[in-house]
């Protein structure tokens, strides 16, 4: 075989090897969260006097669903005295003038709620959220997401568990308002359980680190404070400010039986804007604490799962060079076969493609779907957007690694629903957010052209399971790729769609 054949297949499987060692770690996750699954934490004790609650609630151009959001808090059941709401906007559009009304209509109830707007939005969430510590009265902070609607027992399940003067921050699991309003939110919703059902559980139960979300749950102030308050010098100042208080010893607690609903994005810009910032922050915050933590006179399990938790999206780093590397360790291959690299190439693809991610992803839909089974239609599918995020992800990776700043992008929200037993849409979206998309979606739509050679090869060559699982690659990246340039499109076809759904039927 000549050199360029070793040296491509060498490269090429030295990454599949880094890659398979995540794979691995997912299967130890799910053998964590199996062990564990049962050991449902409870409170110590009991207030006897219901402690006071700061709930804090950051928005930035937040005019769809500020209002939701706040009815939704008004409805909280905790002792109206004990109960401080802080609406900490940072607002540029008419967010302002709905949220200062909808305050004025809430304390002319009774509630002690007050509006805080910021003109210098320094830090972002982050600095949001700073700035309403410094005048919060609660000895207890809770924090909830503009596009979130907190169950109205929420304080009431998670509070007593700070009787333990050791418990710093009590997570609760997210649930999704439009899991089945289409097919990019139902997939995001199987993305997410497979976090916080697999992940979080297996982390919180088996005595290893895990974070709070930067919605959904309750922190003790004094946590916080000993642990530095929060900082804005990452995307994921939840990520980093969770690390930083549980090196300081606070034990945290995750609920996965009880939830927070939140809204899933629904354009695919949206949904990649959120998978960059969480991506970026996630290695910002690694390159920040992580020296610290392995410093730390922790347990090596603790070490070991810190790390495999905060690099996680290297592996999409990794993934798009091996992506790269597939048709010249294709044509390597046939240039020179043998029985024993057909069949590592061939199962290499079916290991990275499959094993691991359908595994994690089938046992969290069984654990919070009870018809799980009508969701493995979705499991192809589920493969091929983790796969064509890769672009998206490595590029926030790069940047966290060269230290590029970028800004905090926020989510956009449309207040829609979907109909659970149709996936109609409910709700028309209030207003349509622009995007422009950018050089990436085309670099996506030419890795999935490049997949399309490989088929070809593969075609050519009639090895099946390559061409196989390169379709599931092209999937993959024409979805994702076409999905961002076609962004604006999904909340006008929504609100069309709602316009008919609502229009009076001239058949019935």
């Amino acid at each position: 075989m000549t050199s360029w054949h070793d040296t491509i297949l060498i490269v090429y499987f030295a990454l599949l090897a880094l890659l398979s060692v995540y794979g691995l770690h997912r299967y130890k996750l799910l053998w964590l969260y199996w062990r564990h699954r049962r050991d449902t934490p409870e409170p110590s004790g009991r207030f006897e006097t219901a402690p006071t609650v700061t709930v804090q609630l950051p928005l930035f151009n937040e005019a769809t669903v500020v209002e939701r959001l706040l009815d939704s808090v008004a409805q909280l059941d905790w002792p109206a005295e004990r109960l401080e709401i802080q609406v900490l906007d940072d607002s540029t559009d008419e967010t302002q003038e709905l949220a200062r009304r909808k305050v004025d209509e809430l304390r002319a109830r009774g509630l002690d709620i007050h509006y805080l707007h910021r003109s210098d939005r320094t830090g972002y969430k982050a600095g949001a959220l700073a700035a309403g510590m410094k005048k919060a009265k609660g000895e207890y902070v809770a924090i909830f997401d503009a596009d979130f609607l907190p169950q109205r027992d929420t304080l009431r399940r998670t509070l007593d568990f700070f009787t333990d003067p050791g418990i710093g921050m009590v997570q609760v699991r997210w649930g999704h308002l439009n899991r089945d309003y289409s097919v990019l939110t139902r997939l995001q919703s199987m993305l997410l359980d497979g976090h916080f059902v697999i992940e979080h559980t297996a982390r919180n139960r088996s005595g290893r680190h895990f974070n709070f979300n930067g919605t959904g749950g309750v922190w003790r102030r004094t946590a916080i404070e000993s642990a530095g308050g929060w900082q804005h010098d990452t995307l994921t100042e939840d990520l980093d400010l969770s690390y930083r208080a549980q090196m300081r010893g606070w034990r945290f607690v995750y609920l996965r039986d009880f939830t927070a609903p939140g809204e899933l994005p629904v354009e695919m810009a949206a949904f990649k804007a959120q998978q960059h910032r969480w991506a970026k922050g996630s290695i910002q915050t690694a390159l920040k604490v992580l020296p610290s933590i392995w410093r730390a006179p922790l347990p090596f399990k603790v070490k070991s799962e810190a790390t495999f938790h905060l690099t996680a999206n290297i592996s999409y780093l990794l993934m798009l060079a091996m992506t790269v590397l597939m048709l010249p360790a294709l044509l390597a291959r046939l240039a020179e076969p043998d029985r024993l690299s057909s069949v590592l190439f061939d199962w290499s693809v079916f290991v990275l493609a499959t094993a691991s991610v359908l595994s994690f992803y089938m046992a969290a839909q069984r654990e919070v779907d009870p018809q799980w089974k009508r969701g493995l239609k979705f499991m192809p599918a589920v493969l091929a957007l983790g796969i064509g995020l890769a672009v998206n992800n490595a590029r926030a990776v790069i940047e966290a690694l060269c230290a590029h700043e970028t800004p905090f992008v926020r989510t956009p929200k449309y207040d829609v629903l979907g109909n659970a037993a149709t996936g109609a849409p409910q709700g028309r979206p209030k207003r349509r957010y622009s995007s422009l998309a950018g050089l990436m979606p085309w670099v996506e739509v030419a890795f999935g052209g490049y997949m399309l050679a490989i088929i070809g090869v593969g075609l050519a060559n009639g090895i099946w399971m390559v061409v196989a699982f390169m379709s599931l690659f092209a999937a993959g990246f024409f979805y994702v790729g076409f999905g961002s340039l076609l962004a604006g499109r999904a909340p006008r076809a929504a609100e069309a769609t709602a316009e008919a759904l609502a229009a009076p039927s001239t058949t019935r």
